[in-house]
């Protein structure tokens, strides 16, 4: 675990200027800090010789209230730096995920734990660690340069102790390295051990089993706690450590000063200086063991982000024009730029993929192109047809082969239907506005059935859709699907769970949005031939035959 890795600039480069107006205002409290010991110093010399206050007293209370301000810029900046470091460092570690494909997710459970508290722990990183070494790296510099000025026997004295400081602290944080890391693994263990008893909850229920996990759930817990107990106490142990050394090089100071103002050997300013500046030249040294210990989550979190970002950049992804992502086998060549007629077209060429583990590829030479329109994808239970509409949509990356495609809209056979107003629902990823969103719901069929509901649009549904039957959540994902600005539409089963009267509106609306995108869609439903342009009926690998590429719809086999 480093301090600071120069990776985390170039991979976020957008963090860059945040970073650097926290530095600059850390060394500008440091300068600040110097300047009220020199007017402190001068209040007092003041008092005790009956000389004017006027010009001393004027600087110092100028100069607590330029403190204050950049003490207040400095917790905005930072309260900014953090979010956005840690926004960008989540969008950039999503998008990497989203690119590469689900194969590449071996373990959900840590990845949950990067993406959620592995990067909100980043947000103390770089909002008060970061700062904090900008400014022990030039303020004590300045305050053993005033010191110096000052009294060269206590500059002597700093000068001998102060790199003691950076020398307990690395020592001291290799330890804290570890114990953190190992509170890290602890914490991805716990995430994964209870994601794995809720996926397996409805299962344990049936046997009666449930209430026997607790006691898991309990070890797991407990060994992260005390895991993060051993970390707080070593935590404690170091800060005390660093502010131990730093009490008896400033108390040597103290009394070196003191025995020669006593003989009459120094006066009074100078002394008074001396004591003043000392410690401010231990202080952003102390400051940077505080916050590393109150960091080192962070500091874990993006090795592991970097990491595994620097894994993923190994999958070549090109880019459309508005930064639609297409995705590309490992040998296939660099796109070059479509043109505007291309932007709603899907081709997939010579694509194979084999499921990991599997010693047959589900789909072998696969090729086809599909422009606006509709496409139905037909075939038996198994061949390979929600797997085709994964590779578009880019959820997974071919074994061979070339996928091209513009950003996708995917409407599975289950709808992701977040808890929330069904108006939350149907804006998710359009921001589509209410008469929009009644235009969408009458083409499905759902206007009467929201509309009578007591709160209409605004009525909360549970986490996956729950208080909605199956049907009505399908036609809600359809709706969105109308909304959706994306060119490319993928349809997963739309009318699986559908009556004949509700599937025949659903053909209706899918044919409706085929007039503006290429959707795709796959179905056993041989009605919703009637309105497709093409036709690709899969035979599967898998059980002996080929994918075949695109035939008109009268030439279904």
């Amino acid at each position: 675990m480093r301090p600071f890795d120069p990776a985390l600039l170039r991979a976020v480069p957008e963090v860059r200027r945040p970073l650097a107006v926290l530095g600059a205002v850390g060394i500008a409290q440091g300068a600040t800090t110097i300047a009220t010991a020199f007017a402190l110093t001068g209040v007092v010399v003041a008092l005790a010789t009956d000389a004017p206050l006027g010009a001393a007293l004027g600087w110092l209370v100028l100069l607590f209230v330029v403190r204050g301000l950049l003490t207040t810029i400095g917790e905005y900046a930072a309260a900014r730096a953090g979010a956005d470091v840690s926004t960008a460092l989540r969008r950039r570690l999503l998008g990497a995920w989203t690119r590469a494909g689900r194969a590449t997710t071996d373990d959900p459970a840590a990845r949950l734990t990067l993406a959620t508290a592995g990067c909100t722990s980043i947000e103390p990183y770089a909002a008060r660690f970061l700062p904090a070494l900008v400014a022990a790296a030039v303020v004590p510099a300045g305050a053993v340069l005033a010191l110096l000025f000052v009294d060269w026997a206590s500059a002597l004295v700093v000068v001998l102790t102060l790199p003691l400081l950076p020398l307990f602290a690395a020592l001291i944080g290799r330890t804290t390295a570890e114990e953190t890391q190992r509170r890290w693994r602890s914490l991805a263990d716990l995430s994964g051990h209870f994601l794995d008893v809720v996926r397996g909850l409805p299962t344990l229920v049936n046997y009666g089993r449930a209430e026997r996990q607790l006691d898991g759930i309990r070890q797991v817990s407990d060994r992260h706690r005390l895991t993060t107990v051993r970390t707080l106490r070593l935590a404690f142990l170091s800060t005390g450590a660093l502010e131990l050394l730093a009490t008896i090089s400033v108390a040597i100071v103290a009394v070196l000063c003191g025995v020669r103002l006593a003989h009459g050997s120094m006066p009074l300013d100078s002394a008074l200086l001396a004591i003043l500046l000392a410690p401010e030249a231990y202080w952003p040294i102390r400051r940077v063991g505080q916050e590393f210990h109150s960091a080192a989550d962070g500091a874990t979190a993006i090795a592991a982000i970097l990491g595994e970002l620097g894994e993923l950049g190994t999958i070549p992804i090109d880019r459309k024009p508005g930064g639609a992502p297409t995705c590309n086998s490992p040998t296939s060549s660099p796109a070059t730029n479509p043109t505007t007629a291309q932007l709603a077209r899907v081709a997939v060429d010579a694509v194979t993929y084999t499921y990991p583990g599997a010693a047959e590829p589900v789909i072998r030479d696969l090729s086809l192109v599909a422009d606006a329109g509709l496409t139905v994808l037909t075939g038996a239970s198994g061949v390979g047809k929600t797997t085709v509409v994964e590779l578009i949509a880019g959820l997974r990356q071919p074994d061979t082969g070339r996928v091209t495609a513009p950003r996708c809209h995917l409407v599975t056979q289950r709808p992701f239907l977040p808890t929330g107003t069904l108006r939350a629902c149907l804006a998710l990823g359009n921001g589509a506005g209410p008469d929009a969103q009644w235009a969408a719901l009458r083409q499905v069929g759902l206007d009467g059935f929201v509309a009578a509901l007591p709160n209409g649009l605004d009525t909360v549904v549970g986490d996956d859709g729950f208080g909605l039957s199956a049907g009505q959540g399908a036609r809600i994902g359809l709706a969105r699907a109308l909304l959706a600005p994306e060119t490319v539409i993928l349809l997963d089963e739309p009318t699986a769970h559908l009556d004949d009267a509700s599937a025949e509106l659903a053909h209706s609306a899918i044919s409706l949005l085929a007039q503006r995108a290429c959707v795709i869609a796959i179905t056993h439903r041989h009605e919703l031939l009637d309105h497709a342009q093409h036709h690709v009926h899969l035979t599967g690998a898998a059980l002996g035959g080929r994918g075949r590429g695109i035939r008109p719809k009268g030439g279904a086999r």
